[in-house]
């Protein structure tokens, strides 16, 4: 059965609303760039304002910044407002406090993100922290009389800052680093060892100004060596209060010789000014992880899974019983990997979002393990419960960004934003359909595809193969690989969840272990010729296929074992050598795990290396890199363009020196789809 949507419908699906935007013209890598982005929505105590962030982008600058903004949920007094914001600074990560009459946020203008207080009644701002370190995120205590900070911060600092950064890998005279263990770099930057991403709790004194700071990490002899909230992505969902206000529950895992090849994050509780911290989660040496405290103060939530070393392993939700310290698996007979989790405010029931078949939606789980589905598409993030039952969360979708959506306590659901509304207006539409067809070994796969709506004849065909591996090209926006503003060129665009991909149960995401070149191709190859009977439209035999990562790694495998598959491959941050990767990235872990341990003690360690069938290749490649890129070093990138080269292929080599594993600035991004465009038009489309 196919299942079509206006780019218009999908984002207004979630509203009830059906208004469709007049042909205009085809969306850009330049729109894509510059479209608004709303993030971090909190509500009121009443729930009645819902305050949030919203990010635009100034292209000549070549820069972004943030606003807040608020807005009244039932609509009656029009809206939204922007609130506490000043030119040419960010004010970002709003939260309301207590009372009701004020917002606290985080907002650059003395010269480095501070703590500063919104009042609602004057419509003033007053900064209340001044710290010598910055402040990279924070959390309210529930009765707003203390505060929680988190930065990067000296080990050896009893303050939120000192003069020295602790950093003991430059002993000097020279500019040379030094180390006497792994990590030796961390995502995109250099590891600083002695300094650590570091928890905070502070008192709000009677003038509103912070006072009375501890660190949360302790200092007796279970001093904890680490990164809190985790690194490289980690952020506030990895802290939480208690109810009472008292203690702080946070994940940590230690930073210590065995950290590269460690997936052990443990939820950690500390006390304001008793002592060190206590681990609740000693006996799991895998991850625990996304602590949430009920409102009652009854009870202590988390995620964990149960293989040490797996990234990817499944994530149940977990229940304590604080008055016995009874722990139930909540989720244990799901088999969907919890992402997030927020307590309802009643503390009957946890409101949980995970990947499930193409879309993430929200769910409910009651105290007995019961889910209850309360979303239907979209993905589902960042969702904030109501005292009144009511519940506000964000979704976005192939079509449209994030948005704010309420769904009242008897389930009526209100579209409550649509910052985009304006250019959209502008823009074709999309069309979007579901499909799914019989695998690798028979097991049933799912895909997407996405097209220019009411597009007349043929249409080439872009293959795009996502990264992870386990992850999944579902039903949601990205900023960096947009089905949207690449169908809008006049592509049809496809996505293909093979085996190893996430929302179909953690046998699906287990299948690709040791095999990343086996069912995973043998899924995109049985797809490609599937579509042709799903859509006849799609031209397959004029056909590119793009990845990024994993699916970087693929555009090397396919030019080496299928390279009469395509015209054209675009390969972003790819494997070409399994063997050096092994020793170049950074988190062991993942490259461990995924291809059975260390490289010396593999079994067949040399089946799935690209780098082995580079003298089959012949396919036109583009090959794109950051050179901050440390999960997967630059030097992939060269050694395929040097590859492709040295054979006389045709090819292309992009490299970003101020981008990590992601392109993320306004025009680096622009130029990242200039690039792609002109290659994949020229192979399809016969441009120059």
């Amino acid at each position: 059965m196919k299942h079509y949507f206006t780019a218009s419908l999908l984002a207004l699906a979630i509203a009830g609303g059906t208004i469709v935007p007049a042909s205009a013209r085809p969306m850009t890598e330049t729109d894509l760039a510059t479209m608004k982005r709303l993030a971090s929505p909190t509500a009121s105590p009443d729930g009645k304002l819902v305050a949030y962030q919203l990010q635009e982008t100034d292209l000549a600058a070549n820069k972004r910044r943030s606003d807040l903004w608020l807005y009244r949920v039932d609509g009656k007094e029009g809206g939204p407002w922007k609130i506490a914001s000043k030119p040419d600074f960010n004010e970002h990560s709003p939260a309301f406090a207590l009372d009701g009459k004020s917002i606290y946020y985080l907002s650059d203008v003395s010269g480095s993100d501070q703590l500063w207080r919104y009042d609602l009644g004057d419509q003033t701002s007053t900064q209340v922290s001044d710290f010598k370190a910055e402040i990279a995120g924070f959390k309210l205590s529930p009765d707003s009389k203390r505060v929680a900070v988190w930065g990067d911060i000296a080990r050896d600092c009893e303050d939120f800052g000192c003069d020295s950064d602790g950093d003991g890998s430059k002993p000097g005279p020279g500019t040379g680093r030094a180390y006497d263990q792994l990590f030796v770099r961390h995502w995109d930057s250099w590891e600083t060892p002695g300094n650590y991403s570091r928890l905070f709790s502070f008192e709000i004194g009677a003038d509103g100004k912070l006072a009375g700071g501890l660190n949360m990490d302790g200092d007796g002899a279970e001093t904890l060596i680490g990164d809190t909230p985790s690194k490289p992505s980690g952020g506030g969902e990895e802290i939480a209060w208690s109810a009472d206000s008292q203690k702080l529950y946070f994940a940590l895992r230690k930073a210590d010789a065995e950290e590269p090849r460690s997936t052990n994050l443990d939820i950690y509780a500390s006390e304001h000014g008793l002592g060190d911290p206590k681990n609740l989660t000693p006996d799991n040496q895998a991850t625990d992880t996304l602590p949430a405290a009920s409102p009652d103060g009854k009870w202590m939530a988390w995620a964990a899974m149960a293989r040490p070393g797996y990234e990817a392993d499944k994530q149940t939700l977990m229940l304590m019983d604080k008055a016995s310290g009874r722990v139930t698996a909540l989720t244990d007979q799901w088999d969907r990997s919890v992402e997030s989790i927020a307590w309802a405010a009643d503390s009957k029931s946890l409101l949980v979002t995970a990947q499930d078949t193409l879309e993430r939606p929200l769910f409910r789980v009651d105290l007995k393990g019961k889910v209850t589905r309360l979303t239907d598409r979209g993905a589902i993030s960042e969702v904030v419960p109501l005292s009144n039952g009511g519940i506000i969360y964000a979704i976005n979708s192939i079509a449209a960004p994030a948005d704010l959506v309420w769904i009242d306590a008897k389930g009526k659901t209100t579209r409550l934003t649509n910052v985009n509304a304006d250019l959209y207006k502008e823009l074709d539409p999309v069309s979007y359909e579901k499909f799914s067809f019989a695998g690798a070994n028979g097991g049933r796969v799912h895909g997407q595809i996405v097209k220019p709506q009411g597009a007349s004849g043929k249409l080439p065909v872009l293959l795009l193969v996502h990264g992870g591996p386990q992850s999944s090209f579902g039903n949601s926006w990205s900023f960096r690989w947009n089905p949207a503003v690449m169908a809008s060129q006049g592509y049809a665009v496809v996505t293909i969840d093979f085996h190893g991909s996430s929302g179909y149960g953690q046998a699906f995401t287990d299948s690709i272990n040791q095999d990343w070149g086996g069912k995973p191709l043998a899924d995109l190859k049985l797809g490609m010729a599937e579509l042709g009977k799903i859509d006849p439209q799609l031209d397959t035999a004029n056909a590119c296929a793009l990845g990024g990562s994993y699916g970087g790694y693929m555009m090397n495998w396919i030019a080496g074992n299928w390279p009469e598959g395509f015209k054209c491959l675009v390969n972003h941050a790819g494997i070409f050598d399994l063997r050096a990767m092994a020793f170049e990235t950074e988190e062991l872990w993942f490259d461990e795990w995924d291809h059975g341990g260390p490289w010396w003690s593999r079994k067949d360690a040399e089946k799935w290396n690209p780098v082995n069938h580079v003298t089959k290749w012949k396919t036109p490649m583009l090959v794109i890199h950051g050179e901050k890129d440390f999960r997967i070093p630059y030097s992939q990138g060269l050694a395929t363009f040097t590859a492709l080269q040295r054979q006389g292929i045709e090819s292309k080599l992009l490299v970003f020196p101020d981008e990590n594993h992601w392109i993320l600035k306004a025009k680096n991004s622009i130029q990242w789809h200039r690039t792609v465009f002109d290659w994949v038009a020229k192979h399809l489309k016969g441009g120059k």
